[in-house]
């Protein structure tokens, strides 16, 4: 069995976690749409995951929509007390499967106990506000009427800690003076560096990060220096990457997602990985190199 322990641990909300968990997103149907194509099989990653000491999860209501938590619920419930469940809102789906913002006060609301509902938990562990002002990425803009009314959800005991997705440093701070905000969720990996600054300061405030398509995500990152890299450790690509990330900065916590268990033990398998000094140098000039 897989020590996740190796790579240490981190504070997430009022518990320490390991620094590798798992991101529920590709157990939806295609296009995080929609049933999977095998709901067994995705029972069975979510229950072996946990098997491999697993102690913290990433989902949201709109990943199907509902189909997510309500396989969480299936294969994990009652939770087991070390268990952290971390759920976004803020956004909604069409009929068509397309992405909408979703955070007046009321969607909020809805979201929340939606998400309460379909995991059957009295309280959510750890909530991230997903701000949609930008489409591809952050884009600016004042976060204080969501986020306020998230806390008001918080200060009625539906919500136990709040964090913040595809946000902009800017927005943190204006977050940090509204809420006490345990968690930022962004896009970062080897080549997407746009928070490296914003890393290393909420690592000095406590705070953790969680960096999702460690690969690319829809654009799959293509580089020849990774490949060489993982071809010389005996590893695979992601394994290398999440390896990176793990060494990078100590509050960075890692949610890769898969909805197949041998990709599930290979991920987990990243904690192993010792990454030699030399090695390190070449991974990071990727982010200095133009992606295509």
């Amino acid at each position: 069995m897989i020590d996740l322990g190796k790579a240490g641990t981190f504070p997430l909300g009022d518990r320490f976690v390991k620094r590798i968990g798992y991101g529920a997103m590709q157990l939806a149907g295609p296009g995080v749409f929609g049933p999977p194509k095998d709901r067994d099989g995705a029972i069975a990653v979510l229950r072996t995951a946990i098997a491999q000491g697993v102690d913290h999860i990433d989902t949201s209501d709109f990943y199907g929509p509902h189909v997510t938590n309500q396989l969480i619920r299936e294969a994990l419930h009652p939770y087991p007390d070390d268990l952290v469940i971390v759920t976004k809102i803020g956004a909604r789906r069409g009929a068509d499967g397309s992405w909408y913002p979703a955070f007046s006060a009321e969607d909020l609301t809805q979201a929340v106990h939606d998400n309460l509902r379909n995991l059957k938990l009295d309280a959510l562990d750890v909530v991230n506000l997903r701000i949609m002002f930008g489409i591809h990425g952050p884009a600016e803009g004042s976060i204080e009427a969501p986020l306020t009314a998230l806390a008001e959800l918080q200060h009625q005991g539906l919500v136990r800690h709040i964090g913040l997705s595809n946000v902009t440093p800017t927005q943190v701070a204006e977050g940090r003076a509204i809420a006490n905000i345990v968690c930022v969720q962004n896009q970062y990996n080897l080549a997407h560096r746009d928070d490296d600054a914003l890393i290393d300061a909420l690592a000095a405030a406590g705070i953790a990060y969680v960096p999702f398509f460690p690969l690319g995500g829809f654009t799959p990152l293509q580089s020849s220096t990774l490949s060489e890299v993982a071809a010389r450790l005996g590893a695979t690509a992601m394994q290398v990457a999440l390896a990176w990330l793990l060494r990078r900065a100590p509050n960075i916590l890692l949610i890769p997602g898969t909805s197949s268990i041998a990709h599930l033990q290979e991920n987990l398998a990243a904690v192993e990985i010792a990454l030699p000094d030399d090695a390190i140098a070449q991974l990071d000039r990727i982010g200095a190199q133009p992606q295509p």
